[in-house]
């Protein structure tokens, strides 16, 4: 990955978190890493855990974010939010899958798709 697109993506996951605290999510991790791949940001919405990914574009050249969001890349956010369930001791805790799609080009545009998918349908 090109430095360019690092800065791209901790601009965007920056964003995302002064968002989503915006609009009252507490940020419990972010960039939690397990074999297999990574969560974003989790957090938590009231009761509820949220495992958010984060897609930045600063143009529309490869679509929008939540577009980008792939039957694969749910599948892993899947295992490694179970992961993260299980190593915390939250197994009962209800959770949701969201993701914060950005675009940067001409000012910071945020969006946030709650229940962005269901884990067991991916």
């Amino acid at each position: 990955m090109t430095r360019s697109r690092t800065n791209l993506g901790k601009l965007g996951e920056d964003l995302a978190c002064q968002e989503l605290e915006r609009r009252g999510y507490a940020i419990l991790a972010r960039r939690y890493r397990r074999r297999g791949g990574e969560l974003d940001i989790v957090a938590r919405d009231g009761a509820t855990l949220v495992f958010v990914e984060v897609k930045t574009r600063d143009g529309d050249g490869f679509g929008s974010g939540s577009e980008a969001v792939t039957g694969l890349k749910r599948r892993r956010m899947t295992q490694i939010a179970i992961d993260y369930m299980m190593r915390h001791r939250l197994l009962g805790v209800p959770c949701r899958f969201d993701i914060v799609s950005i675009r940067v080009d001409g000012g910071p545009s945020i969006e946030v798709v709650q229940n962005a998918f269901d884990a067991a349908t991916t």
